[in-house]
């Protein structure tokens, strides 16, 4: 099949999603697919390359607008590009690449990876919403990161009777947790603290992610006055919230117990998860429409702390199971379930085991492949449900 994804960012942009679309990429590739990825360069230059197989186009960036990149040559890129393709898979929220696929695309068949409803930008929602709607309307197959988010969108929910659900996954080879018990006493771990530029004797709460609002990073700034003084947080990422968040951190005097490690390799990241005690992630908003910071920290072997936002977040994150699920915007909250856990080690043992058990079994990578190339023949065949 020749096979097209349309998105805002690719490799070595680091995030969830550009994560997920390069291992699809590259994965499909490998099952013999002609797979092209067109996305928008970080500069005012075409960049055209092959990664590891997958076709790139990186379209040349002049405006970034409320996180959506426009580059004036995708209209153009799109109709070249989607010519005759059998599937044209679009990543949402990205509204200028649907919109260009609505008017310009070619391909032959349309299917939307629905990663999140559009949820703080209003402003630019009253205008898209139209074109929204028949971007929707007109999509051969919706995949969703989980049932919950699509029976609780107000846009998917109509078109449940095209939509399935493939998880985001991982890589069970990437993640090799340390047996042990007390993994922050390790030698190994305290190797790793020291190549990181992490203390040795502290407990370190870790958030990994672009620091953006819905992250909700305030809560856990918060919440760090009602810890104990060995308790640090790790907050690994760059993003548009960083500065209001130091100068929040320095406001509430926890400054000096928080590190700002900044944008982390992917192979460093890995480090980071073995290296800290627990994972949290506060988010405070439906934009956290799946977290998969959060499936690869279960991955890591780390108990994990996650809010309820109505969102797969606490489906990954099992309450009692994998770790705790608090209320979100509720720093008070926040800090007593990260207390539960910081005074209990055999409890947090126990959530690990069972958070790598889930990981591994429930979210394996090459499943969801299986399922998305189900849904690309599926699709192509024009089938009109599929039942995975």
């Amino acid at each position: 099949m020749k096979i097209v994804h349309i998105y805002k960012d690719y490799f070595p942009v680091l995030g969830g999603m550009e994560n997920h679309i390069r291992h699809i990429a590259e994965a499909f590739v490998a099952r013999g697919h002609d797979v092209t990825v067109l996305v928008t360069n970080t500069s005012n230059r075409i960049v055209i390359e092959t990664m590891n197989g997958v076709n790139v186009i990186k379209a040349a960036r002049q405006i970034h607008v409320q996180s959506a990149p426009i580059s004036f040559q995708f209209p153009r890129w799109v109709a070249k590009i989607t010519q005759n393709a059998d599937i044209v898979h679009l990543h949402a929220p990205y509204p200028i690449g649907e919109a260009c696929n609505l008017l310009f695309g070619r391909g032959k068949k349309t299917i939307i990876t629905w990663q999140s409803d559009v949820v703080r930008q209003k402003t630019l929602l009253r205008f898209y919403a139209p074109i929204l709607r028949q971007v929707i309307k007109r999509a051969d197959h919706i995949i969703l990161s989980s049932e919950i988010y699509g029976r609780t969108s107000p846009w998917v929910s109509p078109y449940l009777h095209k939509c399935t659900a493939v998880p985001l996954s991982i890589d069970p080879a990437r993640f090799k947790p340390l047996e042990t018990s007390e993994v922050f006493k390790t030698s190994d771990v305290l190797g790793l603290r020291q190549r990181l530029g992490l203390p040795a004797d502290k407990f370190l709460l870790l958030s990994v992610g672009r620091l953006r609002y819905y992250k909700g990073l305030d809560d856990l700034i918060r919440a760090l006055p009602k810890l104990p003084l060995d308790v640090m947080a790790v907050l690994v990422g760059i993003g548009p919230m960083a500065g209001e968040w130091r100068a929040l951190a320095q406001l509430l005097g926890v400054a000096e117990r928080i590190i700002w490690p900044g944008e982390a390799s992917d192979a460093d990241v890995l480090d980071y998860y073995r290296a800290c005690d627990m994972y949290v992630n506060p988010a405070n908003s439906r934009a956290e429409a799946f977290g998969i910071s959060i499936l690869e920290a279960l991955a890591s072997g780390l108990p994990v702390i996650s809010t309820e936002v109505g969102t797969a977040t606490s489906w990954i994150n099992l309450h009692g199971v994998t770790g705790l699920v608090t209320p979100p915007s509720d720093p008070a909250a926040l800090a007593a379930a990260i207390l539960t856990l910081h005074h209990d080690p055999a409890l947090r043992q126990a959530y690990a085991s069972a958070a790598q058990r889930r990981a591994f079994s429930e979210f394996n990578e090459d499943l969801m492949f299986q399922r998305i190339e189900t849904v690309y023949l599926s699709v192509k065949n024009q089938e009109s449900r599929i039942k995975i």
